[in-house]
């Protein structure tokens, strides 16, 4: 796979005429003449940049398939309305102080205001979707929708739970990450008139895509630095949250690193010192080199979902964003 040094930004760059009313589109529709509240958070947490990878995933695979309408704008903009809205509430859930370097709305403001201008961002996202009049397109981002937020409460439950496997995991970020990933590409396919087999490979080109990326994030809490990771490193380890280099840690654990995960992670007695300890656990045990490489192979997998497709541009630009993808972890 080649690498540049940021396919996102030349991805974005082939894009930019499509993003730019995709940015217009979202500050509309992120506005209420009603609620000058929802205006002020949408202002804060949509001027805060973001990569916008979901809506590019869905503009490109537009394209991909040589899509020359307008309907793909209104399909990236509700995608990332409904991502959006994920953050906000999530936000409240983990009780976070910084997303992107910047204060959380709910910092801002309040946990109410929060879930409430996230609510409104998810039926904007559905506004948008109608004027489409692709039922298929939105069949697939309305059963994503309902797929996030049920690997929400995945995620809830197996929070704290040092019990949880490889599979378990997998099946939440499948649901939180990889199924927006894979319904934006899908949708933009759909919308393009893609055959069945473009849509599926699309599909599972996103889906992989959004595997990667997870791991690669849970990789950078650990490894990464804040401006990488655009929250706090180490959240994730004060959160208690079970993510994939820890489950690797604790299943070759010996009596005294489990008995650190069960006081740190399972029963919430940290210490200053402890996400030192646990940088050390992880990098002595192997588990971030193991994270590392199943990042890859589901990148890999990104990429040979990509054959099928037509040799355009926008194919060589999504495989390589795959590539990046995980080398922005190493």
């Amino acid at each position: 796979m080649r690498n540049p040094s940021d396919p996102l930004a030349v991805l974005s760059q082939a894009l930019k005429g499509d993003l730019e009313e995709v940015e217009a589109l979202i500050r509309e529709r992120a506005d209420s003449l009603h609620a000058e509240r929802i205006g002020r958070i949408g202002d804060h947490i949509f001027g805060s940049g973001g990569k916008r990878i979901r809506p590019v995933l869905a503009l490109a695979a537009a394209k991909l398939l040589g899509y020359s309408g307008r309907h793909h704008i209104l399909l990236a903009t509700a995608v990332e309305f409904i991502h959006t809205a994920t953050l906000l509430h999530d936000d409240v859930v983990d009780e976070s102080l910084q997303r992107r370097g910047r204060p959380t709305a709910n910092l801002l403001w309040n946990n109410k205001s929060s879930v409430l201008v996230g609510d409104y961002f998810f039926a904007r996202s559905f506004q948008l979707m109608v004027k489409t009049k692709s039922q298929a397109a939105l069949t697939v981002l309305a059963d994503a929708s309902a797929t996030i937020a049920e690997a929400e409460v995945m995620q809830l439950v197996a929070e704290r739970d040092i019990r949880v496997d490889e599979d378990r995991y997998l099946e939440i970020i499948h649901g939180k990450t990889a199924a927006l990933f894979m319904a934006a590409a899908r949708s933009g396919a759909l919308v393009a008139g893609g055959s069945p087999d473009e849509v599926e490979a699309l599909g599972a080109y996103g889906a992989s895509l959004g595997t990667a990326f997870q791991i690669a994030d849970d990789l950078l809490d650990y490894s990464g630095s804040a401006e990488s990771l655009g929250k706090n490193v180490g959240d994730d380890f004060r959160e208690r949250k079970i993510t994939l280099p820890v489950i690797k840690s604790i299943a070759g654990a010996d009596a005294e690193e489990r008995e650190f995960w069960s006081r740190t992670i399972g029963r919430g007695e940290q210490d200053e010192g402890d996400f030192e300890r646990a940088q050390s656990f992880l990098a002595r045990s192997g588990s971030i080199k193991e994270a590392r490489a199943d990042a890859l192979r589901w990148a890999n997998a990104a990429c040979e979902a990509l054959k099928p497709l037509p040799a355009t541009s926008y194919r060589d630009m999504l495989k390589d964003l795959a590539a990046f993808t995980v080398s922005r972890a190493t």
